[in-house]
């Protein structure tokens, strides 16, 4: 099978979340045979030189990028605030891209053209025009919950405003695209679920993001008594659940565990929070190795409060044979068993108490790791994942 991956932003080198999920489909799917085409927009906040590339996966993804400016420019975002337009997805709509689709499409057949974003969707009309291919959608998240999300936790009235603007705009324009696509197939069953209470009417089925295991040494070594947290910060949602986990947690922590460190890594990190001086508390910024840093470290936390789809952060830390503690908001979607394979912390006391349990039950603490690196093996093999997407788009020929 012929795939056109386009993808919102480089999925490789797989610097964050997005991007691993992306980056991961594509190996699968290369592992399998099949032929991958991946043109990637990039941008200020994600960029991409094809030179700095391996040429090997250059070769066999026969990867093309085109440069977005997605900056805020703020009388555009007030036309689209006005007009009541997504001004998400308008950022996204590119003449550049436009031309190199067209050139694409003219000049390849593909069996499948996927799109791994809903701010693509401007270029539906011009995929339809170009190609009998099929069209889906690997829908990471719903984009417009987590905007509502993050604006019903905002306590600025303005910031609130605005935001629930955007997020209603996105959703009207979500929403209405749904039936565009040939099949549709989110990466978690509560997204396909929202998908078809809204009116889906093609294929909808959730399959799993699967996952590279790390062909890495020193799983076992790492600090005692250290906690992590490692996402992309210029994503509000990782902000705003680091602010609560510093503001309501950190302090009852330190006081009763004051041996506990706790690390902040991530890109775009805010300068809020690098110019944090906490007893206990280290901030990096931006790491050269997501893995490494995540060996090196004892503890997961992921005190996220909004958002929507997974976190791919938690499933590498998991095939790391990490011990993990999230909300249940962070952990939605990953296939997994609280206090088996993760333990789940909704409120400032439950996860005072299961940070203390993990340091102080270090047999319990290692069981959960343990559990978490099969769970990986078993459910989010990357191979098989791709396998069954596949399946699923020949159902659609």
């Amino acid at each position: 099978m012929k795939i056109l991956q386009l993808c919102y932003k480089p999925p490789f080198p797989a610097v964050d979340g997005g991007s691993m999920g992306m980056h991961s489909l594509t190996m699968g799917l290369l592992n399998n045979g099949h032929k991958v085409k991946v043109v990637a927009f990039n941008s200020y906040k994600h960029t991409c030189k094809v030179s700095n590339l391996p040429e090997e996966y250059v070769e066999k993804t026969n990867f093309e990028t085109v440069f977005v400016d997605l900056k805020l420019r703020l009388l555009s975002a007030l036309l689209c605030w006005l007009k009541n337009e997504s001004y998400h997805v308008k950022r996204f709509i590119n003449e550049q891209m436009s031309s190199l689709l067209t050139s694409i499409l003219k000049e390849e057949e593909f069996d499948i053209i996927q799109l791994e974003s809903i701010f693509l969707a401007p270029y539906i009309p011009i995929i339809r025009k170009y190609t009998k291919a099929k069209l889906v959608l690997r829908a990471p998240n719903i984009e417009h919950l987590i905007w509502e999300k993050t604006a019903k936790s905002t306590k600025n009235p303005f910031k609130k405003l605005y935001l629930s603007q955007l997020a209603s705009s996105l959703k009207a324009f979500e929403i209405k695209q749904i039936n565009n696509f040939d099949g549709i197939y989110p990466v978690t069953k509560i997204d396909a679920d929202f998908f078809i209470s809204k009116g889906c009417k093609c294929p909808c089925i959730s399959v799993p993001v699967g996952f590279e295991i790390a062909d890495f040494i020193d799983k076992g070594i790492a600090e005692p008594n250290s906690l992590f947290h490692i996402g992309s910060m210029d994503w509000i949602p990782n902000q705003q659940g680091i602010k609560w986990f510093i503001d309501e947690v950190w302090d009852t922590i330190h006081k009763q565990l004051p041996d506990v460190k706790v690390y902040f890594a991530g890109r775009a990190m805010p300068q809020w929070l690098m110019n944090l001086n906490r007893d206990g508390i280290t901030v990096y910024g931006e790491v050269p190795d997501s893995a490494r840093f995540i060996c090196s470290k004892d503890i997961m936390i992921v005190p996220l409060l909004s958002g929507s789809g997974i976190r791919i952060k938690i499933l590498e830390a998991m095939s790391l044979k990490k011990c993990i503690i999230a909300t249940s908001q962070a952990a939605e979607g990953i296939l997994y068993e609280n206090n088996v394979n993760i333990l789940i912390a909704n409120t400032p006391e439950q996860f005072a108490l299961s940070i203390d349990k993990c340091i102080n039950d270090r047999e319990f603490c290692q069981s959960i790791a343990e559990n978490a690196e099969k769970l990986i093996a078993e459910k989010y093999n990357i191979n098989s994942i791709a396998n069954e997407l596949v399946d699923l788009y020949k159902k659609l020929q």
